[in-house]
C-alpha cells in the first residue's frame, strides 16, 4: 500500500498531485443523489454496498462496478482522485459509458476516459478504456477513437471454494443472469446427462451470490455454443474469478477467455453440449488434472491482484491519460473542434458505410458459391 493511505482523500490529492504535476483526476459518479444510502468508504465495503442497492438498476450496475469500485482502488492505494457527481470544466474525467450522454462534448481543458464496456463507442471521449483486448486493435475507420486494454476487475469479495470439500467433484455452478443461460441447460436432457456422471447442477441468479464460490467444484460459463469467437465487447471477468476462487472452468469459445488462454491448464473450452460432457467427465475421473488447473489459477491470478490492478490504472492515469490531457489543453480550439467534426462525419456516415459494406461481402459470398 501507499504511504499516502493513512492521510484523507483530499489531502491524498493535494500532496500527491503536486509531487508527480498531476492534473485533478475526477470519476464522474452522477447517481449519488439518487442512492438511498451513502456511498461505501473503502473498496472491501463495496460488494456489499453494491448488493444493498435497490434504487439502482441492473443497466447501471456495471457503471458502479467500473466507475466507483476503480475510484474506490485507486483511493485505497492513495492515489489522488475524486468522486464527483457533476462534469467538471477542467482536469480529466472518467467514467463509464452509460453515465455519458451522446451529447456531452469535453471543453478546451477536459479530457474525458470513457469506460466502455460491452456497448458503443463514445462519440466525443478522447480516450476509451475497454475490458476486452479485442476492442483496442485498431480497424479501419476506427483509428479516431483511442482505445487501451484494462481487464475488467475480478468478482469483488469472492468466498473461494471451501479447502473441507476435498476432492468432492459434484457441482457445477452457473453464475450470472439468467437471460445468459444458453437453451442447452434449461432442458431435461441436460440433467439427466448430469445424473448419469453423478453430478449437479446449481444456479446463482441473484447478485449476491455472486461472489460465494464456497459449495462450487467446476465453473461453467457459457453463453453460446460454436467457434465463432465472438462476444468481443465481454471481458474474461468469469475466467479471473474461478482462478481466484481456486476453481477450474469451463468456459465457451469467446475472444476475451482465448486472449487470456497461455496453457491448457487455463480452463477448459467447450463448443457444443457434447463438449461440455466430455470435459466434465474428464474432470470428473482426474484428479490430478483439477489440482493442476487450480494451482495453474492462483498463479494466473496474481495478474488481477489489487496491486497489480491498481498499478495498471496509475500507470495509464499518469502515463497515457495525462500526456494526453497536456496535448489536448495545448490545442488551439480550431483543432480541437476539428476533432469533434471528424467523429461527428463518420457517425453520420457510418450507417452507410456498413450498409455498403454488408452489400458488398453479399457480392463476394455469391460469387464464391457460384
Amino acid at each position: 500500500m501507499s504511504d499516502f493511505n493513512n492521510l484523507s482523500a483530499e489531502k491524498n490529492f493535494e500532496i500527491y498531485s503536486k509531487t508527480i504535476n498531476l492534473p485533478p483526476i475526477h470519476f464522474y459518479f452522477p447517481l449519488i443523489s439518487k442512492l438511498t444510502s451513502k456511498l461505501p468508504e473503502n473498496v472491501a465495503s463495496y460488494w456489499q454496498w453494491q448488493c444493498d442497492q435497490h434504487s439502482i438498476s441492473p443497466m447501471q450496475s456495471g457503471g458502479c462496478f467500473w466507475t466507483l469500485q476503480t475510484y474506490l482502488y485507486l483511493n485505497d492505494y492513495g492515489f489522488p482522485c475524486k468522486l464527483v457527481e457533476t462534469i467538471p470544466d477542467e482536469g480529466i474525467v472518467i467514467s463509464h459509458r452509460d453515465f455519458l450522454d451522446n451529447s456531452i462534448q469535453p471543453g478546451s481543458k477536459l479530457l474525458m476516459v470513457c469506460l466502455r464496456a460491452d456497448v458503443d463507442r463514445h462519440p466525443y471521449a478522447q480516450l476509451h478504456v475497454v475490458q476486452n483486448p479485442y476492442q483496442a486493435i485498431p480497424k479501419r475507420f476506427m483509428t479516431l477513437w483511442e482505445s487501451h486494454f484494462i481487464p475488467h476487475w475480478p468478482q469483488p469479495s469472492i468466498i473461494p471454494r471451501d479447502h473441507n470439500r476435498g476432492d468432492t467433484f459434484e457441482n457445477v455452478t452457473f453464475l450470472g443472469n439468467e437471460i445468459n443461460l444458453v437453451p442447452e441447460f434449461r432442458n431435461c436432457t441436460w440433467y439427466e446427462h448430469l445424473k448419469n456422471l453423478g453430478l449437479k447442477f446449481q444456479k446463482k441468479l441473484n447478485h449476491d451470490e455472486w461472489h460465494n464460490y464456497s459449495d462450487t467444484d467446476v465453473i461453467l460459463a457459457i453463453r453460446s455454443f460454436g467457434q465463432q469467437n465472438g462476444w468481443r465487447g465481454k471481458p474474461a471477468s468469469k475466467l479471473y474469478s474461478a482462478w481466484h476462487a481456486g476453481i477450474p472452468a469451463i468456459l465457451s469459445h469467446e475472444s476475451a477467455f482465448l486472449a487470456e488462454r497461455k496453457s491448457d491448464l487455463d480452463y477448459l473450452e467447450a463448443t457444443s453440449l457434447e463438449e461440455v460432457i466430455l470435459s466434465l467427465k474428464r474432470l470428473r475421473d482426474n484428479k490430478e488434472l483439477r489440482h493442476a488447473m487450480v494451482e495453474n489459477g492462483y498463479l494466473r491470478a496474481k495478474e488481477t491482484q489489487p496491486d497489480n490492478m491498481v498499478a495498471r490504472w496509475q500507470s495509464f492515469l499518469t502515463n497515457v491519460a495525462v500526456p494526453a490531457y497536456k496535448n489536448w489543453c495545448s490545442m488551439p480550439r480550431w483543432e480541437q473542434q476539428l476533432f469533434f467534426d471528424a467523429r461527428r462525419s463518420f457517425i453520420s456516415l457510418r450507417p452507410s458505410y456498413y450498409f455498403l459494406k454488408s452489400q458488398i461481402s453479399k457480392v463476394v459470398n455469391s460469387r464464391q458459391l457460384s
